[in-house]
């Protein structure tokens, strides 16, 4: 299959005096999102965010440019085209700084920005391999550091199936130090029970085959089907709730969750489980009633 024609960088991974020339693109996919508008409550119309100079009113974006306040009232514009011309080969590239164990980076200092890198072009195709057969036989990731629009980024890249992936980090002075949060964390004497009860649960709540295309953002899927339901017009109704057992002390939790952990295991339903509870979807329509947006659309129908 064919990479998609629209990268969202090009340039090299250096590694001393090797540069393999490669193209980046992002794995964070934008459209699994749903992105809501501001409305006026009055009538459902649109907010609409005007650009406005104080000289000339309301400006299109080609009227609108970019630049830095040097002093009270005065700015300097600056092109994007300018500054790229200031940029040198080594703005343009992914630079390696070295190699450290795979498992060496702690999570919270991963951004949530992750990209593909893909060799540009066939003269890269060698050393993009090379490097790619050299941190699995050492088991490593690289520490690189890349400029992308316009920030200097510090990045972790690590291969992936034949591929290399880049994954921004935050610098350390942006992650708040754990020490100031531990703390607050009591220091407690475990029981043998308490241990060997906590021990049992883990084990019997073992995923032995994890595979994250199991999961999906719940509030999304329901998002989408309130979304659907106020299009057809349907009343909301709220979920009942199930109350939740009453358990007096830790050793009783441990041991009911045990029992469920267990039961679940071996494929039988936990004996209090209520019937037909389904979390993945919203509740049933009750009465029919006609949201506010397609109220409107009627009220517009008939003066028409």
């Amino acid at each position: 299959m064919a990479a998609p024609a629209r990268t969202s960088w090009k340039g090299f991974l250096k590694l001393s005096l090797v540069s393999v020339p490669v193209k980046a693109f992002t794995a964070n996919e934008a459209s699994a999102e749903v992105h809501l508008n501001q409305l006026h409550k009055g009538c459902n119309s649109r907010i609409k965010y005007q650009k406005v100079c104080p000289e000339h009113g309301e400006l299109n974006q080609e009227q609108i440019v970019s630049g830095y306040e040097y002093a009270k009232g005065e700015y300097v514009v600056v092109d994007p085209e300018e500054v790229d011309k200031l940029r040198t080969k080594a703005d343009r590239a992914v630079s390696i700084d070295g190699f450290v164990p795979a498992d060496s980076v702690d999570a919270r200092y991963y951004a949530g920005k992750t990209w593909y890198l893909l060799p540009d072009g066939v003269a890269g195709e060698r050393p993009y391999a090379l490097l790619h057969r050299g941190m699995l036989d050492n088991e490593v990731v690289a520490i690189a550091q890349v400029v992308i629009a316009g920030r200097e980024q510090l990045v972790l890249v690590r291969p992936m199936g034949r591929m290399l992936v880049m994954t921004g980090l935050h610098y350390h002075k942006k992650v708040k130090a754990s020490h100031e949060f531990e703390e607050e964390v009591a220091a407690i004497e475990f029981k043998p029970d308490e241990v060997a009860l906590t021990n049992t649960l883990i084990g019997a709540t073992k995923v032995a085959d994890f595979d994250l295309e199991k999961y999906n953002d719940t509030y999304v899927a329901k998002l989408q089907q309130l979304i659907q339901m106020k299009v057809d017009g349907r009343e909301i109704v709220a979920a009942p709730d199930h109350e939740e057992p009453k358990i007096l002390n830790l050793m009783d939790a441990l041991k009911k969750s045990v029992a469920e952990a267990q039961a679940r295991a071996a494929g039988v339903a936990p004996a209090d489980a209520p019937a037909g509870d389904d979390d993945e979807t919203l509740p049933q329509q009750g009465e029919q009633k006609l949201a506010p947006s397609a109220g409107k659309k009627q009220k517009r129908k008939a003066q028409g």
